[in-house]
C-alpha cells in the first residue's frame, strides 16, 4: 500500500503533496503508534507544530 501513494506523490499533477509520518505515545500503555497523513506542502510546518 505504502508503494502506490508514494508512486501517486510523484505523478506530475501532484507535486504539491507531501506524505508526513508522527510517531504518537499512547497515555495508557505507553507505546508508538505512527500516524501518516498525506497535505499540501504548504501545510506541512503547521501541521508539524501542532501537538
Amino acid at each position: 500500500m505504502a508503494k502506490k501513494v508514494v508512486a501517486t506523490l510523484k505523478s506530475k499533477d501532484s507535486k504539491n503533496y507531501a506524505k508526513v509520518i508522527r510517531t504518537v505515545r499512547s497515555e495508557k500503555t505507553g507505546a508508538y503508534t505512527f500516524k501518516e497523513e498525506i497535505v499540501s506542502s504548504d501545510h506541512v510546518k503547521d501541521l508539524l507544530a501542532k501537538k
